[in-house]
């Protein structure tokens, strides 16, 4: 809770409205165990957030957790996020959404985004590429990795939806990419891939501002 308070307090040196990070969890728990304590965090953080007009955003990488248990966020899945906003229904708690995720969970992210989009505060540039012939000899507890992280412009999400999605939400944040995953655009090639994702994103929202004629 502390390192929230001091994010909280100090958001405004750099110039910004968000704070994002894991919510954390009961160590060992399962989530429905740990919603009592997020409630109690959280309900006091997000009234310190709003009286400085902060939002908090939720990053939802499972960090190898489930819902039975884990270490360190119960904001991965979307019963969960149900769950998490009933118990403190504050306007400025949000998600740190991307379609990686989402996909790891074999969960499709477009729809997923449309339903959720009031609550998306801000959003992650990465992807991922599901194995689907590996999913259906060997499952997703097998020995062989069925999905892999997965730089913009390299795996399965259409990001020309997401960004629709977006914009017809009104969304005015930004798309930050997230390199350092990509298990083939990596070491000498980690800035080509990163390079590459800027410019696919940038084709994604339609290219370049072009002015209409007047």
């Amino acid at each position: 809770m502390a390192s929230w308070e001091r994010l909280i307090e100090h958001a405004h040196l750099f110039g910004t409205d968000i704070v994002s990070g894991f919510t954390g969890r009961l160590p060992g728990l399962s989530i429905d165990e740990s919603i009592p304590k997020f409630a109690e965090v959280f309900g006091e953080l997000s009234k310190r957030a709003a009286d400085r007009g902060l939002r908090i955003a939720f990053e939802n990488c499972s960090m190898g957790g489930n819902w039975q248990t884990g270490d360190w966020d119960i904001a991965h899945n979307p019963a969960a996020w149900e769950k998490m906003f009933n118990a403190v229904p504050a306007d400025n708690l949000g998600l740190e959404w991307e379609p990686c995720h989402q996909l790891i969970a074999l969960i499709d992210p477009i729809p997923q985004l449309r339903k959720w989009m009031d609550k998306v505060f801000h959003v992650h540039g990465k992807d991922a590429t599901i194995a689907w012939d590996i999913v259906k000899e060997y499952g997703i507890h097998g020995p062989k990795p069925y999905v892999w992280d997965r730089t913009p412009g390299f795996g399965d999400t259409n990001w020309v939806d997401v960004i629709t999605i977006l914009r017809q939400a009104g969304y005015k944040g930004t798309i930050d990419i997230e390199g350092w995953h990509d298990p083939v655009y990596r070491d000498e090639l980690e800035m080509t891939g990163q390079v590459h994702a800027l410019n696919y994103l940038k084709h994604c929202r339609g290219g370049s501002f072009v002015p209409n004629p007047i």
